[in-house]
Protein backbone atom coordinates (compact mmCIF):
# COMPACT_ATOMS: atom_id res chain seq x y z
CA UNK A 1 0.00 0.00 0.00
CA UNK A 2 1.15 2.99 -1.03
CA UNK A 3 0.09 4.61 2.70
CA UNK A 4 2.21 2.09 4.63
CA UNK A 5 5.47 3.05 2.35
CA UNK A 6 5.02 6.75 3.21
CA UNK A 7 4.91 6.16 6.98
CA UNK A 8 7.34 3.62 6.92
CA UNK A 9 9.66 5.60 5.27
CA UNK A 10 9.03 8.85 7.49
CA UNK A 11 9.90 6.74 10.78
CA UNK A 12 12.95 5.90 9.23
CA UNK A 13 13.98 8.64 8.31
CA UNK A 14 13.50 10.53 11.38
CA UNK A 15 14.82 7.59 13.14
CA UNK A 16 18.01 8.65 11.22
CA UNK A 17 17.67 12.11 12.47
CA UNK A 18 17.30 11.02 15.85
CA UNK A 19 20.47 8.63 16.09
CA UNK A 20 22.23 9.06 13.10
CA UNK A 21 21.95 5.32 11.93
CA UNK A 22 23.31 4.73 8.46
CA UNK A 23 21.06 1.61 8.34
CA UNK A 24 17.91 3.79 8.78
CA UNK A 25 18.93 6.42 6.47
CA UNK A 26 19.68 3.38 4.00
CA UNK A 27 16.47 2.10 4.62
CA UNK A 28 14.25 5.22 4.16
CA UNK A 29 16.45 5.99 0.58
CA UNK A 30 15.42 2.32 -0.28
CA UNK A 31 11.47 2.97 0.36
CA UNK A 32 11.35 5.91 -1.59
CA UNK A 33 12.88 4.79 -4.38
CA UNK A 34 10.79 1.86 -4.32
CA UNK A 35 7.88 4.06 -4.53
CA UNK A 36 9.50 5.93 -7.10
CA UNK A 37 10.23 2.98 -9.25
CA UNK A 38 7.05 0.69 -8.38
CA UNK A 39 4.33 3.41 -8.06
CA UNK A 40 4.95 6.76 -9.53
CA UNK A 41 2.10 7.48 -12.43
CA UNK A 42 2.92 9.48 -16.00
CA UNK A 43 1.29 12.67 -14.31
CA UNK A 44 3.13 12.45 -11.31
CA UNK A 45 0.78 11.08 -8.88
CA UNK A 46 1.25 7.89 -6.70
CA UNK A 47 -1.05 4.71 -7.11
CA UNK A 48 -2.69 2.78 -4.32
CA UNK A 49 -0.99 -0.57 -4.00
CA UNK A 50 0.52 -3.03 -6.17
CA UNK A 51 -1.07 -6.55 -5.40
CA UNK A 52 0.50 -9.43 -3.46
CA UNK A 53 -0.29 -12.72 -5.47
CA UNK A 54 0.57 -12.82 -9.62
CA UNK A 55 -0.18 -16.39 -11.57
CA UNK A 56 -3.07 -16.48 -8.86
CA UNK A 57 -0.37 -17.41 -6.46
CA UNK A 58 0.33 -15.51 -3.19
CA UNK A 59 4.08 -13.52 -3.45
CA UNK A 60 4.99 -15.50 -6.08
CA UNK A 61 6.82 -12.36 -7.26
CA UNK A 62 9.00 -11.50 -4.33
CA UNK A 63 9.86 -15.29 -2.97
CA UNK A 64 12.78 -17.16 -3.42
CA UNK A 65 13.88 -20.71 -3.61
CA UNK A 66 18.01 -21.37 -2.89
CA UNK A 67 17.94 -22.82 -6.10
CA UNK A 68 16.48 -19.76 -7.79
CA UNK A 69 19.30 -17.54 -5.94
CA UNK A 70 21.51 -19.27 -7.40
CA UNK A 71 20.66 -19.63 -10.80
CA UNK A 72 20.15 -15.16 -10.12
CA UNK A 73 24.13 -14.90 -8.45
CA UNK A 74 26.61 -17.40 -9.67
CA UNK A 75 27.72 -19.84 -6.58
CA UNK A 76 29.96 -17.05 -5.17
CA UNK A 77 27.54 -14.28 -4.89
CA UNK A 78 25.31 -17.01 -4.02
CA UNK A 79 26.63 -18.26 -0.94
CA UNK A 80 26.99 -14.80 0.51
CA UNK A 81 22.94 -14.11 -0.52
CA UNK A 82 22.24 -16.99 1.09
CA UNK A 83 24.04 -16.38 4.40
CA UNK A 84 22.86 -12.62 4.23
CA UNK A 85 19.38 -13.70 3.67
CA UNK A 86 19.03 -16.83 6.09
CA UNK A 87 17.68 -18.77 2.86
CA UNK A 88 16.65 -22.36 3.30
CA UNK A 89 15.84 -25.53 1.30
CA UNK A 90 12.94 -25.08 3.32
CA UNK A 91 12.07 -21.69 3.44
CA UNK A 92 10.54 -19.70 5.66
CA UNK A 93 6.90 -18.89 4.31
CA UNK A 94 5.38 -21.72 2.96
CA UNK A 95 8.45 -23.27 0.97
CA UNK A 96 9.94 -20.34 -0.18
CA UNK A 97 12.09 -18.02 0.83
CA UNK A 98 11.20 -13.85 2.06
CA UNK A 99 14.71 -12.39 1.25
CA UNK A 100 15.25 -10.81 5.20
CA UNK A 101 18.41 -9.97 6.92
CA UNK A 102 18.91 -12.59 8.84
CA UNK A 103 22.79 -13.04 8.41
CA UNK A 104 26.04 -11.04 7.81
CA UNK A 105 25.29 -8.46 5.27
CA UNK A 106 27.82 -8.40 2.52
CA UNK A 107 30.63 -5.53 1.70
CA UNK A 108 28.83 -3.00 0.14
CA UNK A 109 30.04 -3.55 -3.58
CA UNK A 110 28.70 -7.27 -3.25
CA UNK A 111 25.41 -6.06 -1.68
CA UNK A 112 24.43 -3.75 -4.43
CA UNK A 113 25.83 -6.31 -6.77
CA UNK A 114 23.32 -8.74 -5.47
CA UNK A 115 20.46 -6.44 -5.00
CA UNK A 116 20.99 -5.56 -8.96
CA UNK A 117 21.32 -9.52 -9.97
CA UNK A 118 18.30 -9.94 -8.12
CA UNK A 119 16.33 -7.04 -9.61
CA UNK A 120 17.27 -7.94 -12.92
CA UNK A 121 16.08 -11.63 -12.64
CA UNK A 122 12.67 -10.65 -11.07
CA UNK A 123 11.59 -8.02 -13.67
CA UNK A 124 11.68 -11.02 -15.91
CA UNK A 125 8.77 -12.77 -13.59
CA UNK A 126 5.20 -11.94 -14.51
CA UNK A 127 4.36 -8.81 -12.47
CA UNK A 128 1.57 -8.58 -9.62
CA UNK A 129 -1.36 -6.88 -10.94
CA UNK A 130 -1.63 -2.66 -10.17
CA UNK A 131 -4.19 -0.83 -8.08
CA UNK A 132 -3.55 2.21 -10.35
CA UNK A 133 -6.28 5.05 -8.99
CA UNK A 134 -4.71 7.78 -7.26
CA UNK A 135 -6.04 8.16 -3.82
CA UNK A 136 -5.51 12.28 -2.45
CA UNK A 137 -4.75 11.37 1.36
CA UNK A 138 -2.29 9.09 0.46
CA UNK A 139 -0.62 10.92 -2.16
CA UNK A 140 -0.69 13.76 0.38
CA UNK A 141 1.47 11.04 2.88
CA UNK A 142 3.93 10.66 0.09
CA UNK A 143 4.81 14.02 -0.72
CA UNK A 144 5.31 14.96 2.88
CA UNK A 145 7.84 12.20 3.23
CA UNK A 146 9.42 13.07 -0.44
CA UNK A 147 9.81 17.00 0.75
CA UNK A 148 10.49 15.74 4.13
CA UNK A 149 13.11 13.29 3.17
CA UNK A 150 14.35 15.90 0.12
CA UNK A 151 15.43 18.43 2.20
CA UNK A 152 17.51 16.35 4.84
CA UNK A 153 19.37 14.27 2.17
CA UNK A 154 19.84 16.47 -0.29
CA UNK A 155 17.74 14.49 -2.67
CA UNK A 156 16.26 17.14 -5.34
CA UNK A 157 14.58 13.43 -7.23
CA UNK A 158 12.69 13.64 -3.95
CA UNK A 159 11.33 17.61 -4.05
CA UNK A 160 10.72 17.13 -7.97
CA UNK A 161 8.70 13.92 -6.81
CA UNK A 162 7.10 15.79 -4.41
CA UNK A 163 6.30 18.93 -6.53
CA UNK A 164 4.75 16.76 -8.87
CA UNK A 165 2.09 15.20 -7.19
CA UNK A 166 1.42 17.87 -5.33
CA UNK A 167 0.41 20.41 -8.34
CA UNK A 168 -1.41 16.80 -9.49
CA UNK A 169 -3.48 17.32 -6.74
CA UNK A 170 -3.92 21.02 -6.74
CA UNK A 171 -5.05 21.03 -10.71
CA UNK A 172 -6.63 17.37 -11.34
CA UNK A 173 -8.08 16.89 -8.15
CA UNK A 174 -9.39 20.32 -7.36
CA UNK A 175 -12.92 21.46 -7.73
CA UNK A 176 -13.90 25.04 -8.95
CA UNK A 177 -14.95 25.76 -5.25
CA UNK A 178 -11.76 25.34 -3.62
CA UNK A 179 -12.22 21.39 -2.30
CA UNK A 180 -10.40 18.03 -3.69
CA UNK A 181 -11.82 15.20 -4.53
CA UNK A 182 -11.25 11.68 -3.24
CA UNK A 183 -10.18 9.41 -6.26
CA UNK A 184 -8.64 9.52 -9.92
CA UNK A 185 -8.31 6.63 -12.82
CA UNK A 186 -8.42 6.54 -15.94
CA UNK A 187 -8.70 9.99 -16.61
CA UNK A 188 -11.53 11.15 -14.38
CA UNK A 189 -11.49 12.86 -10.70
CA UNK A 190 -13.71 12.14 -8.63
CA UNK A 191 -16.26 11.32 -5.83
CA UNK A 192 -16.25 14.26 -2.88
CA UNK A 193 -13.00 14.54 -0.91
CA UNK A 194 -13.07 14.11 2.95
CA UNK A 195 -11.93 15.66 5.86
CA UNK A 196 -8.15 13.07 5.72
CA UNK A 197 -8.02 14.45 1.94
CA UNK A 198 -7.64 17.87 3.21
CA UNK A 199 -6.19 17.56 6.32
CA UNK A 200 -3.36 15.51 4.74
CA UNK A 201 -2.91 17.27 1.80
CA UNK A 202 -2.40 20.91 4.10
CA UNK A 203 -0.02 18.70 5.96
CA UNK A 204 1.93 18.13 2.95
CA UNK A 205 1.94 21.71 1.28
CA UNK A 206 3.54 23.06 4.46
CA UNK A 207 6.38 20.65 4.48
CA UNK A 208 6.98 21.23 1.01
CA UNK A 209 6.91 24.43 1.56
CA UNK A 210 9.33 24.53 4.38
CA UNK A 211 11.60 21.99 2.42
CA UNK A 212 11.41 24.90 -0.72
CA UNK A 213 10.47 27.62 0.60
CA UNK A 214 9.06 27.99 -2.16
CA UNK A 215 5.88 30.43 -1.68
CA UNK A 216 3.11 28.96 -3.68
CA UNK A 217 3.04 25.66 -1.23
CA UNK A 218 2.60 27.94 1.53
CA UNK A 219 -0.45 30.02 -0.29
CA UNK A 220 -1.75 27.02 -1.19
CA UNK A 221 -1.71 25.37 2.14
CA UNK A 222 -3.73 28.13 3.61
CA UNK A 223 -6.02 28.74 1.45
CA UNK A 224 -6.65 24.85 1.53
CA UNK A 225 -7.35 25.22 4.99
CA UNK A 226 -9.33 27.88 5.26
CA UNK A 227 -11.51 25.49 2.61
CA UNK A 228 -11.57 22.61 5.06
CA UNK A 229 -12.52 25.02 7.93
CA UNK A 230 -15.67 26.42 6.10
CA UNK A 231 -16.60 23.16 4.75
CA UNK A 232 -15.87 20.58 7.77
CA UNK A 233 -15.74 22.47 10.46
CA UNK A 234 -17.98 21.95 13.84
CA UNK A 235 -17.82 25.72 14.94
CA UNK A 236 -20.81 24.67 17.88
CA UNK A 237 -19.12 21.61 19.53
CA UNK A 238 -15.61 21.60 17.67
CA UNK A 239 -13.49 19.45 15.65
CA UNK A 240 -14.22 18.39 12.32
CA UNK A 241 -16.85 16.88 10.65
CA UNK A 242 -15.62 13.39 8.12
CA UNK A 243 -17.72 14.80 5.00
CA UNK A 244 -18.38 18.25 3.78
CA UNK A 245 -21.61 20.01 4.44
CA UNK A 246 -22.45 19.68 0.61
CA UNK A 247 -22.04 16.19 0.90
CA UNK A 248 -24.49 13.15 0.39
CA UNK A 249 -27.17 13.71 2.95
CA UNK A 250 -25.77 11.42 5.53
CA UNK A 251 -27.83 9.83 9.00
CA UNK A 252 -25.14 11.56 10.84
CA UNK A 253 -21.59 13.43 10.42
CA UNK A 254 -19.11 11.74 12.15
CA UNK A 255 -16.43 12.62 13.43
CA UNK A 256 -13.59 10.17 12.92
CA UNK A 257 -11.09 9.94 15.68
CA UNK A 258 -8.50 7.14 15.82
CA UNK A 259 -4.86 7.07 13.77
CA UNK A 260 -5.41 3.61 12.56
CA UNK A 261 -4.22 2.32 10.18
CA UNK A 262 -3.47 6.27 8.91
CA UNK A 263 -3.49 9.47 10.83
CA UNK A 264 -7.06 10.93 11.27
CA UNK A 265 -8.49 13.40 9.21
CA UNK A 266 -9.30 15.21 12.48
CA UNK A 267 -5.99 15.01 13.79
CA UNK A 268 -4.12 16.11 10.88
CA UNK A 269 -6.23 18.84 10.90
CA UNK A 270 -5.34 20.18 14.31
CA UNK A 271 -1.59 19.18 13.39
CA UNK A 272 -2.14 21.53 10.12
CA UNK A 273 -3.67 23.87 11.97
CA UNK A 274 -0.83 24.81 14.71
CA UNK A 275 2.01 24.47 12.23
CA UNK A 276 0.02 27.23 9.72
CA UNK A 277 -0.72 29.47 12.90
CA UNK A 278 3.42 29.18 13.97
CA UNK A 279 3.59 30.91 10.86
CA UNK A 280 1.19 33.01 10.85
CA UNK A 281 0.63 34.29 13.86
CA UNK A 282 -3.62 33.89 13.77
CA UNK A 283 -4.86 32.36 17.04
CA UNK A 284 -7.74 31.29 14.33
CA UNK A 285 -5.99 28.59 13.75
CA UNK A 286 -4.53 27.46 16.99
CA UNK A 287 -8.14 27.61 18.12
CA UNK A 288 -9.70 25.12 15.95
CA UNK A 289 -6.64 22.97 16.92
CA UNK A 290 -7.28 23.37 20.17
CA UNK A 291 -10.87 22.33 20.47
CA UNK A 292 -10.52 19.66 18.15
CA UNK A 293 -8.01 17.84 20.03
CA UNK A 294 -10.24 18.33 23.17
CA UNK A 295 -12.11 16.02 21.76
CA UNK A 296 -9.86 12.82 21.96
CA UNK A 297 -6.95 14.22 24.25
CA UNK A 298 -8.37 12.03 27.21
CA UNK A 299 -8.75 9.06 24.93
CA UNK A 300 -5.22 9.34 23.11
CA UNK A 301 -3.49 9.34 26.72
CA UNK A 302 -5.09 6.26 27.90
CA UNK A 303 -4.83 4.21 24.39
CA UNK A 304 -1.44 6.13 22.77
CA UNK A 305 -1.10 3.15 20.29
CA UNK A 306 -4.57 4.29 18.29
CA UNK A 307 -3.93 8.13 18.34
CA UNK A 308 -0.20 8.76 17.79
CA UNK A 309 -0.32 11.55 15.09
CA UNK A 310 -3.04 13.00 17.85
CA UNK A 311 -0.44 12.59 20.15
CA UNK A 312 2.16 14.52 17.94
CA UNK A 313 -0.52 17.27 18.22
CA UNK A 314 -0.59 17.77 21.34
CA UNK A 315 2.85 17.68 22.14
CA UNK A 316 3.04 20.63 19.25
CA UNK A 317 0.19 22.71 21.35
CA UNK A 318 1.71 22.23 24.15
CA UNK A 319 5.27 22.29 23.75
CA UNK A 320 7.21 26.00 23.52
CA UNK A 321 7.21 26.34 19.63
CA UNK A 322 10.00 27.87 17.63
CA UNK A 323 9.55 29.80 14.39
CA UNK A 324 12.32 30.35 12.32
CA UNK A 325 12.88 33.03 9.48
CA UNK A 326 15.50 32.82 7.06
CA UNK A 327 16.01 36.23 4.85
CA UNK A 328 18.31 36.68 2.45
CA UNK A 329 20.27 34.71 -0.33
CA UNK A 330 21.59 31.36 -0.17
CA UNK A 331 20.00 29.99 3.01
CA UNK A 332 21.60 26.60 3.05
CA UNK A 333 24.12 26.48 5.01
CA UNK A 334 21.63 27.57 8.04
CA UNK A 335 18.92 25.46 6.62
CA UNK A 336 20.95 22.57 6.94
CA UNK A 337 21.56 23.37 10.69
CA UNK A 338 17.63 23.25 10.92
CA UNK A 339 17.23 19.93 9.53
CA UNK A 340 20.31 18.07 10.81
CA UNK A 341 17.94 17.23 13.89
CA UNK A 342 14.89 16.03 14.24
CA UNK A 343 12.78 19.02 15.25
CA UNK A 344 9.09 18.53 15.81
CA UNK A 345 8.21 21.73 17.90
CA UNK A 346 9.77 24.06 15.25
CA UNK A 347 8.88 25.96 11.89
CA UNK A 348 10.36 27.55 9.16
CA UNK A 349 9.98 30.45 6.60
CA UNK A 350 13.11 31.24 4.37
CA UNK A 351 12.88 33.55 1.17
CA UNK A 352 10.80 35.65 -0.05
CA UNK A 353 6.95 35.60 0.23
CA UNK A 354 3.74 36.83 1.70
CA UNK A 355 4.28 35.23 4.63
CA UNK A 356 3.79 36.55 7.90
CA UNK A 357 6.54 34.88 10.15
CA UNK A 358 8.89 36.88 7.28
CA UNK A 359 7.80 40.17 7.39
CA UNK A 360 9.76 43.34 8.87
CA UNK A 361 13.06 41.14 9.51
CA UNK A 362 15.66 42.09 7.22
CA UNK A 363 19.10 40.55 6.53
CA UNK A 364 22.08 41.25 8.45
CA UNK A 365 24.43 43.37 6.66
CA UNK A 366 23.32 41.55 3.30
CA UNK A 367 24.15 37.94 4.78
CA UNK A 368 22.60 35.04 5.13
CA UNK A 369 20.45 36.11 8.63
CA UNK A 370 18.37 33.33 10.74
CA UNK A 371 15.14 34.90 13.43
CA UNK A 372 14.56 32.37 15.82
CA UNK A 373 11.15 33.39 17.30
CA UNK A 374 8.43 32.34 19.87
CA UNK A 375 4.75 33.52 18.95
CA UNK A 376 6.73 36.02 16.51
CA UNK A 377 8.62 37.40 19.54
CA UNK A 378 12.16 37.10 18.18
CA UNK A 379 15.89 36.92 19.72
CA UNK A 380 18.73 39.12 18.29
CA UNK A 381 19.28 37.89 14.45
CA UNK A 382 22.48 35.47 13.65
CA UNK A 383 24.33 34.81 10.85
CA UNK A 384 26.57 32.21 11.56
CA UNK A 385 25.35 28.31 11.62
CA UNK A 386 26.98 27.81 15.07
CA UNK A 387 24.96 30.40 16.18
CA UNK A 388 22.17 29.11 15.05
CA UNK A 389 22.60 25.60 16.60
CA UNK A 390 23.38 27.56 20.05
CA UNK A 391 20.00 29.38 19.57
CA UNK A 392 18.14 26.21 18.63
CA UNK A 393 19.74 24.32 21.55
Amino acid sequence: MLYDNALLARSYLHGFQVSGDALLRRTAVETLDFVLRELRGEEGAFHAALDADSEGVEGKYYVWSVDELRAALGDDDADLAIAWFGATPQGNWEGTNVLECRGAEPEPEARERIRAALHAARERRVRPGLDDKRLTSWNALMIAVLADAGAVLGRADYLDAARDAADFLLTTMRTPAGTLLRTYNRGEARIDGYLEDHAHTVEALLTLYEATFEPRWFTAARDLADVMIREFGDPEHGGFFSTAAGHDALVVRRKDLEDTPIPSGQSSAALGLLRLAALTGEGTYEDWARDTLALSGQVAAKHPQAFGHTLLALGFLHAPVREVALVGDDLDELAAVIREALRPHLVIAGGEGDVPLLRDRPAVDGRPTAYVCERFACRAPVTAPDALRAALA
